[in-house]
């Protein structure tokens, strides 16, 4: 008798991370979605480990030589792994796009729509057909010569380089010349030319001031260098750089982020004189469809453009077939929210969830069936209304026979699933079980689980919330004329909680982000303003590298090394602070330098990384490790979590303070010295406000965050509110753009966006406490407020 094949992707035995040999069974062609609350592994079991493993296996059948140009995952540690399917992830922390990356790329909209215009745009007469290569502006072909199709150019002028005019080249009149010996050399080539280095920088003829600041000429000459006072100089040869060439060079090429920033001072950007900022070569410019150019159609939402496509004249059955192709791969990206944005709008300008959600659209429209989808919080950054489109998009992955693992903190999606793995109890070593996996249903009986309480609490009565606070002055906005915001006036009171919320693309993040955050910063120093300080909390990484940690960003590692230096042993030996660093050479393991680890090539197979061989992971030298604090050496205090060094550093008050903030706001699980480029966005918000939290600040602050509960799971969303609901109790004011209703149904005062996402959004469509913008029609915001309310 024929045996079925086997329904289930059986894991046995996982321990990446935090995971405690776990064993689970999960279903195949199915949504399953893994819960837990921040840190309790349910990411080590979807991403460490199900779809590392797909990866390896994938690479297994890869040649050898192909294996080694793809950058690949390790291997995870667990047992076995069997009935799993190719996979395809979809992570939110995807390495930072290029400012040439596009919504037309990462969707590759702008290949059809090339196409479109090589085979079937209106060409002028007798002008050539053009490749479609000849249409982009990420190609020699396309690219407008002047601005290698950037679109904006960097210039300077006389103005910017010379500020004061008054001064002579030897007082310092050229400001964008480097300092110390290289600008001094400068000047002295400048005197052996025979250019007056002492006169005003105003009465030097205008030839000479037109090439001593532009000319692209390098002339060597012999430069006799007065002398001074017991120090020999000889002559030498010196090669002039005009202050022009000098600033260019440097803002193009230096490694050295402060060297550029200093030459952005003296540059402007603004738009190609060339290409008038449409990137693109005149020849590529002279073709039409439907009487646009290509860029303009890039730069019209991709509804409009849809629209476009849609009444666009037949012309003929290439047009047709494109134009239909192109529609297709819009109709994905409408259907998740997106359709405010314009395929020229730059990548790095995308949200973490728009480009998430971009990626998303382009699966659907591959059409594959039979792979695992691994999806990280798809809902975040999402408004109610568009985490409903989600699902609809979510379902129609899962009936086009693919499984769909998701790792989500949203209740409604959790609740959508047909099967449910929630992971926990808590975080961290206190973790990486596997509480329930089974349908949604069966979670309501396992007692311990975070994930149950929640769920199961918020469909019956919603909590009363608190009475409403009464604000205590306001600022005021007016004519905010932004992006896709219009003329709008907006008022934020002060000493209470104010949400901002609205549909993706609604404009919250530029009201609040750009022109709430300017107009305090500008106002800051004035007399009788009522705010004295402005936080700004976001989710960017607190660290690029590994050497960055919890430790070091708090401020948390510099008590910790005094408290070594100011040991009997360290101060026997006559070391410092320094000594205790993994940054600089001294008292760090100089074979891994500090890493802890090394990385070993295995050619074929992917490099892997193993503790290093000298200190065993400990980053610091053998004769460092010997100087104890407490019974501990250095590198067993980075190895602490933040609980745990709390009772160790219980009666040193500088230390406590921080650890207690970090406790407060549910950051308890994470070690000390756990590398920035592990933390998630919304670990990486929580640290930023409990390092604020912990500095004891009286004057009215005004904190501004930008959707800190996105990552966070409803139990951590609870004590995370409990410190923001603090703040405004203890004299500070919070504002918050926010998509969870929970939250902004205990707020005291809502601030609507809309009524879309786009040029449909930018309008303040309601604005009052909680329970009025519950009321407002046309807010589509209200209903689910109203929800939430329990009205």
């Amino acid at each position: 008798m024929h045996q079925s094949t086997d329904p289930y992707v059986r894991v046995r035995g996982a321990r990446e991370h935090n995971l405690r040999g776990v064993d689970v069974d999960i279903p195949r062609d199915a949504l399953t979605v893994f819960t837990g609350v921040s840190g309790s592994g349910k990411s080590s079991l979807a991403f460490g480990t199900l779809y590392a493993e797909a990866q390896r296996r994938y690479f297994e059948s890869v040649a050898p030589y192909a294996r080694r140009l793809i950058h690949q995952i390790g291997a995870p540690k667990v047992d076995s792994v069997t009935g799993l399917p190719p996979a395809v992830s979809l992570e939110q922390r995807r390495s930072t796009p290029g400012s040439r990356s596009s919504v037309g790329t990462v969707t590759l909209l702008s290949n059809s729509l090339r196409m479109l215009y090589s085979r079937a745009g209106a060409y002028p007469p007798g002008a050539e057909r053009l490749d479609s290569d000849a249409f982009s502006p990420n190609t020699a072909a396309g690219a407008c010569p002047s601005c290698h199709g950037i679109g904006r150019i960097h210039r300077t002028d006389e103005q910017l380089l010379v500020p004061d005019p008054d001064l002579s080249i030897r007082q310092g009149a050229i400001a964008a010349w480097p300092g110390a010996w290289q600008g001094k050399n400068l000047r002295d080539i400048l005197e052996a030319l025979g250019h007056d280095v002492d006169a005003p920088w105003r009465e030097l003829p205008a030839r000479d001031r037109e090439w001593i600041l532009f000319t692209e000429e390098q002339p060597v000459v012999t430069v006799h260098p007065v002398r001074e006072a017991e120090r020999i100089q000889r002559p030498y040869q010196g090669t002039y750089m005009s202050a022009h060439r000098y600033v260019m060079r440097t803002f193009a090429d230096s490694k050295s982020a402060s060297l550029r920033a200093r030459a952005e001072k003296f540059l402007t950007d603004s738009p190609c004189p060339v290409c008038e900022g449409r990137r693109l070569r005149p020849e590529a410019l002279a073709v039409t469809f439907a009487g646009r150019t290509i860029a303009e159609l890039a730069a019209v939402p991709l509804t409009e453009l849809d629209g476009v496509l849609a009444s666009a004249p037949p012309g003929g059955e290439a047009a047709r077939v494109l134009a239909e192709d192109l529609r297709a791969r819009i109709a994905p990206v409408t259907e998740l929210g997106l359709g405010y944005l314009s395929l020229d709008r730059t990548a790095p300008s995308l949200s973490a969830g728009e480009l998430q959600r971009l990626r998303l659209a382009t699966q659907l429209k591959s059409g594959l069936f039979g792979v695992v989808y691994v999806l990280d919080e798809p809902s975040a950054g999402l408004h109610p209304a568009d985490t409903e489109a989600l699902l609809t998009v979510l379902d129609r992955l899962k009936a086009a026979g693919n499984t769909v693992f998701v790792v989500e903190h949203d209740l409604d999606v959790v609740r959508h699933a047909d099967w449910l793995v929630d992971v926990g109890p808590l975080a961290g070593e206190h973790g990486g079980r596997v509480l329930h996996s089974g349908p949604p249903a069966g979670l309501a009986d396992v007692a311990e689980s975070a994930t149950a309480r929640h769920l199961f609490a918020s469909l019956e009565s919603p909590e009363r919330p608190r009475p409403v606070r009464e604000a205590r002055g306001a600022v005021r906005l007016s004519g905010v004329d932004r992006h896709n915001l219009r003329g709008v006036t907006a008022e934020f009171p002060l000493g209470v909680f104010t949400a901002v919320t609205g549909v993706s693309g609604s404009g919250k993040s530029t009201l609040v982000g750009q022109a709430l955050a300017g107009e305090v910063a500008g106002r800051l120093a004035e007399p009788g303003f009522p705010v004295r300080r402005l936080v700004e909390v976001d989710q960017k990484p607190i660290g690029r590298t590994p050497r960055s940690n919890l430790a070091t960003y708090t401020g948390l590692f510099d008590v910790v090394r005094r408290l070594f230096t100011a040991s009997d042993e360290a101060r026997a030996r006559g070391w410092k602070a320094g000594r205790f660093s993994f940054n600089v050479p001294g008292g760090r393991c100089e074979t891994c330098q500090g890493e802890g680890f090394v990385s070993v090539e295995l050619l074929f197979l992917p490099s892997t990384y193993a503790p290093c061989p000298q200190c065993g992971g400990a980053r610091y030298n053998a004769e460092t490790l010997q100087v104890r604090y407490e019974g501990l050496s250095i590198a067993e205090v980075l190895s602490l979590t933040v609980e745990a060094a709390a009772v160790f550093f219980a009666q040193v008050p500088a230390a406590a303070r921080s650890l207690r903030a970090l406790e407060d706001i549910g950051l308890g699980y994470l070690r000390l010295g756990q590398p920035a480029t592990e933390l998630s966005g919304g670990e990486a918000q929580r640290i930023k406000l409990a390092t604020e939290l912990q500095r004891l600040r009286r004057d009215h602050t005004l904190y501004l965050l930008d959707e800190p509960t996105t990552g966070l799971h409803p139990a951590d969303v609870r004590v995370l509110l409990r410190q923001l609901h603090g703040l405004v109790e203890a004299g500070h004011s919070v504002v918050v753009v926010e998509h969870d209703m929970d939250v902004v149904a205990g707020a005291d005062w809502v601030i609507d966006l809309g009524p879309g996402g786009g040029a449909e959004g930018g309008r303040v469509v309601a604005s009052g406490t909680p329970s009025e913008v519950a009321r407002t029609p046309g807010s589509r915001t209200a209903g689910y407020l109203a929800r939430a309310l329990g009205v």
